[in-house]
């Protein structure tokens, strides 16, 4: 099973993002946006960027 962004409203009525591996596991959340276009856009950056984000050790 291939894994999915959920699109939620958090406590705070913010818009937030968490991806999820396709066993359910949550491998990542995002920050809180002002609106849910601004999340999808965080949707489409992490879709855009991540597949070659090089891993840096800090």
């Amino acid at each position: 099973m291939a894994g999915k962004f959920e699109l939620y409203t958090d406590k705070s009525g913010g818009y937030r993002f968490r991806l999820k591996a396709g066993n359910g596991e949550v491998i990542a959340t995002s920050e809180s946006y002002t609106t849910k276009a601004a999340a999808k856009n965080g949707i489409e950056s992490v879709q855009k960027n991540a597949p070659g984000a090089d891993v840096v050790e800090v």
